[in-house]
């Protein structure tokens, strides 16, 4: 079969079994490329075109694409038992939940594994109401936790949730880095606050350093817990192990998932204090999952801590993050008309956009010339830079040379109107 018809067979079958709207919007933005194989920081479609990744899957990818020594163990795995009886003792779990309470911050103890970011969440928010017996969970606006009933519910962002009203009750949000707004909210009834120390798909939002501290104080005050939902940005992605630490505060619950799987395995999971698994001890089916921490899972979250920490790719992604930053804030200098701000931490970066429409203009041009990119989904003026954490020095100056130069166009595009 040719590469044409390997893309029109593709394009027919998303019309006819996924969802046209999707394959119209893969038409629009002229992505008519089918994905094949990859490796490291690259793709490559079915025509052989190679394209840098500076998507990473929103923050999957950290160890990059197939990393050998996560493949090995997955496929180590494979040949033994894939999919756990339910019934004897699961070593790779057991050693995955280890491993977690020693690279969590703080008094983390133990963790809970389904397969997702948003069932971590789901997972949190349970815990976080069986133990305070409270009803009400606080959230911020233009959050993201995901689009299952509670996650959604959580979630700060009308778009996602008015469709599927009423959603679950007893949640609130309010603005996201404004305190004043948290402590008028927060009271009695409060279960939890849950926040991503950074928002990402609000459009990698940073804090003031003084919020996530600020907000431990209130839970502290009032009795309520502190969900960190660390999905997107764990495991390295900021330049520390979890962006909570940038801070320097210990969450009750830690939300992973993403880039927990090596980008070769999906799993997620929640991890908290021990007092706070009181309810789970006496109660231990509470809340379970048939597919919830399966040895094949596990072993390819194992390798991936053992990538992270063997590779150095926490302080890879600090470093690469802070040269990547400097050049991007080069190019915003240099054509202001176009930028209004480059933002993150590590190898989280938002680029805001003066104007929305210059957003697919950009990713078009980032795209033909071999460089993935995507907007937040929340706010489509950012563009997110989210590489593997093993990307070179080299690749990112490609990236910064095709990007100035399409940023350059763009300007002259503003000029004329």
């Amino acid at each position: 079969m040719d590469q044409e018809q390997i893309i029109s067979e593709t394009f027919e079958k998303y019309e006819q079994y996924i969802n046209p709207a999707m394959a119209k919007l893969f038409r629009f933005m002229g992505l008519a490329a089918v994905e094949h194989e990859a490796s490291g920081e690259y793709i490559c479609d079915t025509n052989g075109k190679k394209y840098i990744d500076c998507l990473g899957g929103y923050g999957v990818f950290s160890v990059g694409h197939r990393h050998p020594f996560v493949v090995e163990a997955v496929k180590k795995q494979m040949d033994l038992m894939p999919l756990s009886s339910k019934v004897l003792l699961n070593k790779p779990m057991a050693d995955l939940a280890a491993a977690l309470a020693n690279i969590t911050p703080g008094d983390l103890r133990y963790s809970f594994f389904g397969n997702s970011g948003t069932e971590a969440v789901e997972g949190a928010l349970k815990l976080a109401r069986v133990h305070t017996g409270r009803p009400n969970i606080v959230s911020t606006t233009n959050s993201f936790h995901g689009k299952t009933m509670g996650a959604l519910s959580a979630t700060g962002r009308e778009l996602f949730r008015q469709p599927f009203q009423p959603l679950l009750s007893g949640f609130t949000h309010v603005p996201f880095n404004d305190i004043d707004a948290l402590k008028k909210a927060v009271n009695e009834l409060t279960a939890a606050v849950i926040v991503e120390p950074i928002q990402g798909e609000g459009g990698i939002i940073v804090p003031d350093d003084g919020y996530l501290p600020a907000v431990r104080e209130i839970c502290d005050k009032t009795g309520a817990l502190l969900i960190c939902d660390e999905v997107q940005t764990g495991m390295g992605r900021t330049g520390k192990m979890f962006a909570s630490e940038h801070y320097q505060i210990v969450p009750d619950i830690l939300c992973t998932a993403k880039a927990l799987g090596g980008g070769v395995m999906p799993i997620g999971a929640f991890t908290a204090r021990a007092a706070i698994w009181e309810q789970y001890i006496t109660s231990p089916f509470l809340h379970t999952s048939t597919f919830g921490g399966n040895p094949l899972a596990c072993a390819a979250a194992l390798a991936t801590i053992e990538v992270i920490r063997s590779e150095r790719l926490v302080d890879r992604a600090a470093e690469s993050g802070a040269y990547f930053i400097a050049k991007l804030n080069e190019i915003a200098a240099r054509y202001p008309a176009v930028i209004k701000e480059v933002r993150g931490k590590g190898l989280m970066i938002g680029i805001e956009l003066t104007r929305e429409g210059v957003g697919g203009f950009l990713m078009a041009e980032l795209i033909n010339a071999g460089i993935l990119v995507a907007y937040t989904l929340n706010n489509p003026k950012v563009i997110r830079i989210e590489p593997p954490l093993i990307i070179t020095r080299e690749a990112i100056d490609t990236v910064v040379s095709v990007l100035s130069e399409a940023v350059g166009q763009a300007n002259e595009i503003i000029e004329d109107l």
